[in-house]
């Protein structure tokens, strides 16, 4: 089952903590045993046969209801514990959970918290994760969706003053298309605009630039070059604070910068929540009535 979700032996072995070889051999002795092909393999795919999609169908059910009933045996401890995943962006493990991480940990010290962060990854659910953080409430079917850190963000456009000595101050975004703008590129290939925002006036700027990133991972080398003096940045307020407060970039084109709404987090509607995942919803919750008391 680990092999079939994570669509490889390698992927099963990073996702459920194991190895790569033991996987295989693990699969080879059932399909052995039981005489029936679960896998068609190639050096660069694993796929299942007919006979081992009809096996998954039969055993997703089954072992789901094992899950449950071995989570239901915390209900007979003093504190929840297992194992929880969370699925969340580059920008959440930076500006989101270390707010609420440490805290968490003290509580429930039996579970285990795994954090997988992703700068482009569409299903909230991959690699066997419980939970995962996104900035947009657009639910899927049996999705529900939980507010979680500031509810407010904005990006800010910053430099440094050596490169604002030797470039000028630009005073519209527009003026960004004679600059030299540090940029972002998701894993899908797409390089966003800078969009900016005032009195109901909103701008997207496209523009050329020195230095291209990777959203997500690479995004603290663009905040160095930008202190360095290599050109503008335009990233998380939050994220750049620490270099305001230090003097290494100035704020720019402050009454555009533009604001959008928090994260989320999203779990399924299931009828048994794990007891982890249920932990993890109720601190959030607590919380989110913190901030707003």
């Amino acid at each position: 089952m680990a092999v079939a979700k994570a669509g490889g032996f390698r992927e099963a072995a990073r996702v459920s903590g194991s190895n790569a070889s033991r996987l295989s051999e693990a699969v080879r002795r059932a399909e052995q045993q039981l005489g029936i092909r679960f896998f068609h393999r190639t050096t660069r795919t694993v796929v299942l046969t007919e006979a081992g999609r009809e096996l998954m169908e039969r055993l997703l059910p089954a072992m789901n209801e094992v899950n449950a009933a071995l989570d239901a045996i915390n209900l007979y401890r003093n504190t929840p514990g297992g194992t929880l995943r969370l699925n969340v962006p580059v920008s959440a493990t930076r500006l989101v959970l270390p707010a609420l991480i440490p805290a968490f940990l003290r509580r429930y010290p039996d579970i285990q918290l795994e954090i997988v962060a992703e700068s482009n990854v569409q299903d909230v659910f991959r690699d066997g994760c419980d939970v995962g953080i996104r900035y947009d409430e657009r639910l899927e079917q049996d999705v529900v969706a939980l507010p979680i850190g500031p509810r407010v963000q904005r990006f800010a456009a910053a430099a440094s003053a050596d490169y604002l000595a030797e470039k000028g101050r630009p005073t519209h975004p527009r003026d960004l298309i004679h600059h030299r703008c540090l940029r972002g590129r998701y894993a899908s290939g797409v390089m966003p605009d800078w969009e900016f925002s005032r009195d109901g006036t909103n701008l997207s700027v496209q523009f050329s630039g020195p230095l291209v990133v990777s959203v997500g991972g690479a995004v603290d080398l663009a905040v160095e070059a930008a202190m360095a003096g290599s050109g503008i940045i335009y990233l998380f307020e939050e994220w750049l604070r620490p270099a305001f407060d230090r003097g290494k970039l100035e704020p720019l084109l402050q009454p555009w910068w533009l604001s959008f709404s928090g994260p989320w987090l999203y779990y399924h509607d299931r009828r048994l929540i794990p007891a982890p995942l249920q932990a993890f919803i109720d601190f959030v919750r607590e919380d989110n009535l913190s901030l707003t008391s």
